[in-house]
């Protein structure tokens, strides 16, 4: 499974970059407002940092504004994957995009359907949002499971790329479903790390280790 995360924050960025936790970086425009930064320039150095494709998103609501959107966002690295919104316009987009062999990320899916409209546009990545179905009481995970048989059904390329993540828990339900991708905020990658019981362990040790009076340095 990849790991993408979600975030502008380029020290948060670098940071799981250097151990080798980042195949790629998601973004959003409300991810810009908090980083502080202007889109393009923020973007550019996220893409200095990370090889793996860096989300950027366009904002424009009608097929060819998003198209004009798209492609200067594309000019910015060479791997750029252009996000789009899953409506009508989001699929033109996409189909347009995908055409000229760039990198399109559909975002905003909620059901099987947009799944399947987004791979036949030739989108590179959709990304189910885990996270916002749950808030309505429904099982973000199952999306992400009928999606994976659907695609595996007519071998469609498009990459699962699993979104909206909010807790290890997702992260290791998407793993097991078999999502190509994960994006998550650096929190949740990071808290992957921890378990009681390794704390626990972790602290008899240190106390054991105290009572035989030995130094390793």
């Amino acid at each position: 499974m990849k790991f993408f995360v979600d975030t502008a924050d380029v020290p948060a960025i670098a940071e799981l970059n250097d151990l080798g936790m980042v195949d790629g970086v998601t973004t959003n425009p409300s991810l810009i407002l908090k980083s502080g930064r202007d889109i393009l320039e923020v973007t550019r150095e996220i893409c200095s940092i990370v090889k793996g494709p860096v989300s950027a998103e366009v904002v424009a609501q009608k097929a060819d504004d998003m198209i004009a959107e798209g492609r200067k966002l594309a000019g910015i690295a060479p791997n750029i994957a252009v996000k789009v919104p899953l409506t009508w316009d989001g699929l033109k987009a996409c189909k347009v995009l995908s055409g000229e062999g760039r990198m399109v990320n559909v975002t905003l899916c909620f059901s099987v359907n947009q799944a399947i409209l987004a791979a036949k546009a030739g989108a590179s990545f959709i990304s189910p949002f885990i996270g916002r179905l749950d808030d309505i009481n429904m099982e973000g995970a199952d999306l992400i499971a009928d999606i994976r048989q659907v695609y595996d059904n007519y071998d469609f390329k498009t990459e699962i790329l699993a979104a909206s993540i909010r807790t290890v828990n997702h992260v290791s339900q998407c793993a097991l479903i078999g999502a190509d991708v994960i994006t998550a905020p650096p929190s949740v990658i990071k808290a992957m790390a921890s378990h009681v019981l390794t704390d626990k362990g972790l602290d008899q040790f240190t106390r054991d280790w105290a009572k035989t009076g030995q130094k390793i340095l």
